[in-house]
This record gives C-alpha cells, structure tokens and sequence, in this order.
C-alpha cells in the first residue's frame, strides 16, 4: 500500500463526533467510526473505486449513497464511475442503484425528512456527448429515476444544493466541458446557475447579475440560517469569481474578484457556508479559502483575515462537510488526505489510497521496487516491507511487515530511522523523492540500482544517485510546464515515458513528439528519432477552454510508451497517444511504421505500454486505451512478425462495464503465451496468449491497475493502481505450471515450487510468500502434515497446516525444526512463591528468560541446495523437489554456508540435549519436591530425599546456573552454564540475539567453533554426571528407600 492519496469527497453523521466517511478519488469508500483516528475500507467489493459525492441521510443516518467517478477532472488518470449505491446499514452492505453511464457524479443530495427521495448531480464520461449529463430525481429510494434538468448533451452538472427547511428549492450549478487526449475544455453558453422552487419539477436559469456567457464550472451553495442567501462559485476568464444573492436567487452581485479562489477549476470549484453563519463561507481550491463577511475577502491557510472556527487547513482541497449541529467540527480532504477540526483539537488523515502511475524494479536481491505517487513523489522500497498505512486499516495478512510509524521520511540517501538494517547503511524502508517528481516513470539503472532515471511533468528529467542523495537536473530543454504544446520545442506529457538500454545501460531514452537519447548521464541529448506522431496540429492546442491550464497533462500527439527489446540489442519499440506505433531494428538510425498494418485499429488510440517477447525478437504486445475518446472497450494487439500483421488478445476480457479499458499489459518471461491484463478496474490472466482471460481479484482492490512489471527470478507479478498503492502477487510458479485454460484439477495435486532465495539476513524478514502450492478437489478430513527434507533425505522441518477445497498455498520461513527448550519446574530456593506469579498461572513449567533471547535463537537456517517438500493429505504423501538459492549479495560461498547450517544444527541438538536432562532432573527434583511435603517430620525420609536432591542438583547446575532457574530476564550474578552459553552461540553462529549479531551469512569463525568445541566437553562431562546418577544414584537411593516408612 501507498498512503496519501487523492481524497475527493468526505462526509460525517450530523452531532456524530465519531463516524466519518471518505471517498477516495479512486481508491474506495472508507469508514471510521473512532473520530477519525482510523479509517477502514468498506467498498472494495464493489465493481468500481472513484468515489466522487458521499450522502447520509439527514432522517436515517444508516441510510448512506455514494454517487461514483471522481468529479475534480485535470489529467488522463482521472477515473469514472458507474453509477451510484445505497446502503442502508451504514456501509455494512451495498445495491447499486444504476445511472451506469452518468459517469461522474458530483453530488448526491437526500431530502432532509424523506430519505426516499434523492437528487444526483451527473457530470457524465465528458468525452463526448451524452444525455446522462444533468440532474436526476429519484422519489422511491432509487428504485426509479427521471431525468428533472438537462441542458443539453454537452453540459454537465457540477455543482447542488437543497434548501433544508424548504426542500422544494434547490440550485445547481451547470458546465459545459469535453475532455479528450488532446485536451480538456472548460465553458460555454451550457454553463449556467439554475434554481428550482418545486423540488426540480421546473428549472429557471438564472441570469440577473450573474457573468455573462461563456463561463465554465460553476459549484453553488445554500446557506440554511438564512435561506435566502446563495452563494455561486463561477469560473470566468475575467469577471469575478464568486456571486451572492440575498434574494433567494432572483438577483445576485459579485463579492469576489479573486482568482485563487477559481484556479484551475476542473481539479477545484467547492463551495459551503457554515450551515448557522450565512456570511462564513469555506472555498476549497489549491488551499482553504474562508470568508467571514460573506465572500467580501478571504483568508488562504495562515492568511490575514483570520479563522474565528478551527484551524484545521488543506493543500489542493476537494471537499468540504460541516456539522449542521456543531460548525466548529467540520472535515477538510485533499490531495494528500485530510484533517477533521474538532474542539479537542485537529486529526490528521493519511490512508493507502495512493495514485501510483508506473512500477519497475531492480536486479538486487531481494528486488526493490519503484513508483511514482499522484500528489507525492517518486519513492523505492524493498519488496520485502509495506509503506506504513496512516489512519488506514487494512484486512490481516494483506501487507507486508511495516516499519515503524513515526519515524520519518529518512534524510540524504533514504537515511533517518533504521528498521532492521539494511545493507550499506540504508534503512530496509521505504525512501521517498529519488529524482522526478509525482508523475512520470522512476526507472533503475539494471546494472546498478545506485542511479535512478525519472521523469516529470514540464520536460523535467532527473538522474538520482543512492551515494550522494541527491538528484541532477538533465532535461533536454528549457522546463516548460506553463507552455501551450503547440509553443514548445520539445512537446512532452505530464507522464514522459522512459526506458533504458539492456545491452549498454549508458543508453537512456525519453518521449516527447520525438524520442531523445542520452548516452552521458544526461550530460547531453540528441534527437533519436523523428516526430513519431501524427502531427496533427488541429490537437496541438492550449489546454484549459476558457481558462488556459498548460501542465501537460493532455499534450497529444506525444510518444506515450517505449520499450527496449531484452533480447536483440538495437531493437526498440514506441507508441504515441494519437494512434502510431512504430520500431527500429538499429538503435533508431531508422524507424518504421507499423500502424497502418492494425486494420482495426481506431484513430487516437493510446498504446499504455508495451511488452517485447523475451522468447522472439519479432513478437510484441501492445495495451492501448481510448476510453478519453469515448471508447471504453478492451483492446491488445499482438504482433509476430515485427508488426507487419497484428491481432487482437482481448479475447474474452469484459466489455460491459465503463472501466473496462486496457491501461496496461506484460508477458511473463517465465513462460510462453501466459499473459496479464490491467483495465480500469481488474486485473487478468491468460494462459492461452490471449484467448482467454481470468480475473485474478483475491485482495486487489477495484482500483485501476495502470502498469505490470513481471519479476522473473522470484516469479512475482508487480502492480501497480491507480488508487490503492503497489501490489505484488508473489510466485505465480502454480499459474505457468498449468496448461492453456486457467487452472483445472481433477484431483490432489502439488505444484513444482519456484526456487527460494535464502536472503541475508538483514532483509530476510520476508512477507508471506506462499513458496508451495497446492490444489484439493475438497476439503481434507483433518490437518495437513508438511515435511521438508534436505537432498540427503534428512528431515528439516515438520509442521501442519489447514487445507481447504481449492488452491492453497504454504509459506516456509527457511527455518529448521526448533530445538528443545529448558522447561523449569522446581521451586527455587530464592523465590519460594514464584509460582503464585501471574505470568505462571496455569502452567507447571517455565523458562529460562533473557533479555539477549529472541524467537529465532537456536533455530538453523537451510542452506543454498536441493530440498524436498511432502504434503501428507488424509494419509498420501505427494512430493515435489524444489531449491534454495543463495543471495548473489553474500559473500560466503555455498560450501561456507552449508558448513554454517551444519553447524547451526549441531548446535541446536546439543541444546535440545542440554534441555533434556535439565527436564528430566527437573522433573525427578520436582518429585522430590512434592514428597518432602508428604513426608514432613520423618528425618531419616528427609535426609535421603534431600542427599539425592543435592547430587542431581549438582549435575543441573553445571547445566545451568542458579540465577536463570529464578526465570528473570534481568539477573546478571553468575557465570553462564552450558545452556545459556549454547543459546548465546546459536545467536552468533546464527540469526543473532539482541545484541549479538549473528553470521547466518558467514562461516562460522576458528574462535566459535573452538568454543563450541569446549562447551560440548563441558556438556559431555554433565551427561556423564547425569548418566551415573541414572546407572548408580537412583538404585542407591531406592536400596535405602525400601525400608522406610515414607509416602511415595
């Protein structure tokens, strides 16, 4: 997961201080029920993650509706919905209610007394035109609905408000917008405010004092104190920004002619008024604007005119909810998340929603992963760790370890905090803002993952080295992210597509109309190929409408993807946003277009990413969308023959659904013909090059999945959404084991496992990774018994496992069985009560503790070498062999290792022998324990009983010593025994223990193994002690025992 994402919408429960909900632009609906402290996801069962209007009903506030498609529309990204959903048992459950096509939905508003009657704010898919655009009435709790205000097919609603003591009136703010590749355009004459004064029935557009047309976005709002003041929040190229009307809407003026209140109104334009204060009114744009002289001036986040309620502020705010019942406890979200104002003070709000537009990885071991976050920045991380959550709260099992919260972001290099250590100082954590920026692509060096290339928006292009920390500006122009496409030498996207050479990685390629090439670090570009778009100059326009808003998140007719082939040095691949597709065979000397070859192919097609075969040089697979040009279908292409003939793979990829666009696509270089698919909402698998696919949702949220990197040597699958952060779905070993149709298995059946690398051990702290797989026509009868053995046969690990019917998958931590641990259960002298302690309640045994003592002490680690794993199902045994792999990072050679794990073990077994006659002294002292108290009083019982306590005592303690037997971790006033001399070398020799570091990666020093060599003499010596009182002591002891009238 990713935390601090986009949040477009929010809403509480009127003088409920506890329950919140936020909608995330594309990451789902999440609930909080603790006052904001932590928030839950509550949606991802649903077919669709952009949340753009959240409604509680005033008269039932079980009654909830989410009206979906995020509404703050800016770049290629955004995501649309498909309708909206009512639960009616605060989120527990979900029916979607329709308006599939309404794409948007800006608002949902439900009357304040009748929760069955309900008004959506529909903006449309805005790519084209459409008669969902407006408003709709529902009178039946959404059974039915009508259409109550359509303009006409290219206006939208984009903003409504109800008037809550007389909700016969509403207002709504109209907007005239398309969007497409090329392009967003805001305003027109469809633009407008409209009033309705019998619960939408009739709508009369408002005209007197309002802006002349064209005007673009408009929000509007309703302050309940006094209904008769309006308030109209109105995009203009130079005549105001917001309108009030005191007249209940008859007659308006315009109180504000500042423009940071309407900036870049497609990503903005909200509005609210304190629902007791008419002239308090809260404006959320690129910050928190706040009026208290109704709308006269504003205050931005720590500006002159000060707020008199709260402090809580946003960065590019979205949304806006205050209590009706308490304004001074009010919910701001934004781009990075949120904050809640209340009495107590502010709450802070970061969940796993992130926007992720790409992932790669490098060839280290374990393999880190890189991404760009919406709103954020460029970031790597192990695959071994999950960013922490925020406020998020995500099912068990569905992240991997997180470190530490509250530790920071780490200074040059990925510094800060350490958790776990990582290799060259590096904490094993997350390190954010390698180069880039918050779009792009973030692409190791394959050969060295010390450097890393990213691109940003305005031709801004960085290389970052791991050494030093920093980044280094190397863009091939001037940086331009003001500059209309058409005024630019370079016309470069928002997210500019990257790629690096695998032949010779001083090769490093960057797309705007033309691909670039550096071979210097960026030190110098040169021009590699020729403008490879259409050049279609009627779309090389300014962006914006009325409104110029260059960044560069619609520049069309712009290579979008890139691709080296792995395996023919000189041949690259590239597609642009307006439909060419092209290669060259000679590192770019010349290029070929293949395009017209795609008979089907439409105009305007995006080709998202490309995969060149690692099996032909001639075979290439292209995922391309044109869902901005009113095409939501599917679509892949596959070439074999250097695109001279093209077909499409889609095969049986859902149509029906407005996400079901292709973003992305990879080949497994693992296996021939096993393909994967992310649309706007799933992701999918085929096993038949593209024939057939299969979806693939356990734990994946519906958020769109925008890119996939497949990770050949741990077989991992590497996503990432648009939504909800990076996902990895590990060892997919059972998927390229399995024939041309998605798996199907008549019975039992356990699948060869995919090597394991033996990691070292500052990063062995791996998540779940399920290294065997099996599949069970039904349910077993009863637990599973696993076995691995090492290539001689010999056992290593046994445990057991639950089977259900189904796939199921078994992780193995590389760990041996455990030894035998000292279970105590006398009574120390020193602490006649220790058993009335509250940490032995229940038990008869304890241990002996210690502060240096961690889980792993004494446990061996497998060594690198052939291993074999058996599954025991209702009494069959099945097999299958499998490998570990050493860590090319370690240093050791196998031998060394495996004379390490030899090692290890002869370790452990000496302590699981030591713990063998410490328990059975202990349970024959135990004896003596309990009949001393039977046979108080009678001397000569006594004196026997305790000269046999005394010479078992004698061995014991050359075992372990007086002071552990107290089972206090903190006692340091003797000398350790065998015992605790053998854990402390079991954590040298091994894992570590506290502050022992531990050399799992070395072999073990001369010094260790001579001191190994002396505790084992020591050991000898006590078992030689043991065993005369076994062969001689006991059977004196019985001899003068039998004539003795004692209890027994």
């Amino acid at each position: 997961p990713a935390p601090a994402g986009r949040i477009a919408s929010v809403s509480g429960v009127p003088g409920d201080p506890s329950t919140y909900y936020l909608g995330s632009a594309s990451g789902g609906l999440w609930k909080s029920t603790d006052g904001g402290q932590t928030f839950i996801p509550i949606f991802d069962d649903q077919k669709v993650a952009a949340i753009g209007s959240i409604a509680v009903a005033d008269a039932d506030p079980n009654i909830v509706w989410v009206g979906t498609g995020e509404p703050w529309v800016i770049r290629y990204s955004d995501v649309m919905g498909d309708g909206v959903y009512k639960s009616t048992d605060a989120g527990k459950t979900w029916t979607h209610m329709g308006l599939v096509e309404t794409g948007r939905i800006s608002r949902v508003l439900v009357h304040p007394t009748d929760p069955n009657t309900v008004y959506v704010c529909a903006q449309g898919h805005l790519t084209g035109p459409q008669n969902e655009r407006g408003i709709y009435k529902s009178t039946n709790g959404g059974a039915d609905w009508t259409m109550v205000l359509h303009v006409d097919r290219n206006t939208s609603c984009s903003g409504m408000d109800i008037d809550r003591s007389n909700p016969n009136v509403l207002i709504a703010g109209t907007w005239q917008v398309e969007q497409h590749t090329w392009g967003q355009f805001s305003g027109g004459p469809g633009s407008g405010v409209f009033i309705s004064r019998d619960g939408g029935a009739k709508w009369t557009k408002a005209t007197a004092g309002l802006p002349k047309s064209p005007v673009g976005k408009i929000d509007v709002s309703i302050a309940q104190s006094d209904t008769k003041r309006m308030y109209a929040l109105i995009q203009t190229a130079d005549q105001g920004s917001l309108w009030r009307s005191d007249d209940a809407g008859h007659t308006w003026k315009v109180v504000s002619w500042d423009r940071s209140l309407i900036g870049r109104a497609g990503y903005y334009i909200r509005l609210a008024v304190n629902p007791r204060n008419p002239d308090d009114v809260f404006v959320m744009s690129s910050s928190l604007h706040r009026s208290q002289d109704g709308g006269k001036n504003f205050s931005g986040n720590g500006g002159q005119f000060p707020f008199t309620q709260g402090q809580a502020s946003c960065g590019d705010c979205h949304d806006v909810w205050i209590d009706p019942k308490d304004p001074a406890r009010y919910a701001l979200v934004d781009d990075g998340g949120g904050a809640i104002n209340t009495k107590q003070g502010i709450v802070r709000i970061r969940i796993p929603n992130g926007q992720m537009y790409h992932v790669h990885v490098d060839n280290r071991v374990p393999y880190w992963i890189y991404s760009n976050r919406q709103d954020d920045g460029t970031m790597r991380g192990p695959m071994t760790v999950s960013e922490e959550t925020g406020n998020g709260r995500l099912a068990p099992g569905s992240t991997m370890m997180q470190p530490p919260q509250g530790t920071g972001r780490g200074g040059r290099g990925g510094g800060g905090s350490s958790f776990g250590g990582g290799r060259g100082g590096n904490p094993l954590q997350w390190q954010p803002d390698i180069g880039g920026c918050e779009s792009g692509f973030t692409i190791p060096d394959p050969t060295n993952a010390d450097v890393v290339y990213a691109s940003c928006y305005g031709n801004k292009v960085t290389r970052w080295d791991a050494r030093t920390g920093t980044a280094r500006s190397i863009e091939p122009w001037m940086v331009s992210p003001d500059s209309p496409p058409n005024e630019t030498k370079y016309r470069c996207h928002w997210t500019s597509p990257m790629a690096i050479d695998p032949f010779d990685t001083k090769n490093v390629l960057y797309g705007c109309q033309m691909i670039l090439k550096t071979g210097n670090g960026g030190q110098s570009w040169t021009e590699l190929s020729p403008d490879l778009s259409t050049k279609d100059t009627s779309k090389i326009v300014s962006n914006g409408g009325i409104v110029g808003d260059n960044l560069g998140q619609y520049n069309g007719s712009v290579v979008w993807s890139i691709e080296y082939s792995k395996i023919q040095r000189g041949l690259i691949w590239a597609g642009t946003n307006d439909g060419k597709f092209w290669y060259t065979k000679d590192g770019g000397t010349t290029w070929t277009d293949v395009t017209g070859n795609v008979k089907d192919l439409p105009s305007w097609s995006a080709f998202n990413q490309i995969w060149p075969s690692t099996f032909d040089p001639a075979t290439v697979y292209a995922a391309v969308s044109l869902h901005l040009m009113d095409d939501r279908k599917p679509y892949i292409y596959k070439s074999s023959d250097f695109g001279a003939t093209w077909r499409k793979v889609t095969g049986d990829i859902p149509t029906g659904h407005p996400l079901d666009y292709v973003l992305s696509m990879s080949g497994n270089p693992n296996r021939k013909g096993m393909l994967f698919a992310g649309t706007g909402r799933a992701f999918y698998y085929s096993l038949d090059d593209g024939a057939h696919w299969t979806r693939f949702k356990e734990g994946l949220p519906p958020a769109p999945v925008s890119w996939i990197t497949v990770e050949p040597r741990f077989h991992d699958v590497v996503l990432s959404t648009y939504g909800r952060g990076l996902f990895i779905l590990p060892n997919i070993t059972l998927l390229e084991q399995t024939g041309q149709t998605a798996p199907q298995v008549a019975g039992v059946k356990v699948f060869e496992p995919a090597p394991v690398f033996r990691l070292a051990r500052d990063v062995f702290r791996q998540f779940g990774r399920p290294h065997f797989t099996f599949y069970l026509p039904t349910a077993p009868a009863g637990p599973i018994d696993v076995r691995v053995t090492d290539a001689a046969g010999k056992l290593v690990k046994t445990w057991q496992v639950a089977g259900h019917e189904g796939w199921n998958g078994v992780d193995w931590d590389l760990r041996y069985d455990a030894p035998t641990l000292v279970a105590l259960k006398t009574t120390p002298p020193e602490n006649p009560y220790i058993w009335e302690e509250r940490r032995f309640e229940g038990t008869d045994t304890r241990r002996i503790t210690h502060w240096g003592i961690t889980p792993q002490t004494g446990i061996p680690m497998a060594a690198p070498g052939r291993y074999r794993v058996m599954f025991t199902i209702d009494g069959t045994p099945y097999t299958q062999p499998f490998e570990v792999l050493k860590d090319p990072a370690v240093g050791a050679t196998v031998e060394d290792l495996r004379f390490s794990t030899q090692t290890q073990i002869r370790i452990r077994d000496d302590i699981s022998e030591t713990s063998r006659l410490v328990n059975q002294l202990e349970i024959w002292r135990r004896q003596i324990e309990d009949q001393v108290k039977a046979n108080a009083g009678k001397k000569d019982v006594l004196r026997v009983l305790n000269d046999l306590n005394t010479a078992m005592l004698d061995v014991e303690l050359k075992l372990v010593s007086r002071s552990e037997m107290l089972s206090d971790d903190k006692y340091f006033p003797e000398a350790y025994k065998v015992y605790m001399n053998l854990i402390w070398l079991s954590g040298g020799v091994g894992m570590g223990a506290s502050d022992e570091a531990g050399s799992i990666d070395y072999r073990p020093t001369d010094t260790q193994m001579e001191v190994l060599g002396v505790i084992e003499n020591e050991l000898a010596a006590a078992k030689a002690g043991f065993e005369t009182l076994q062969a001689l002591t006991l059977p004196a002891f019985n001899k003068r025992m039998a004539g003795k009238a004692a209890v027994r």
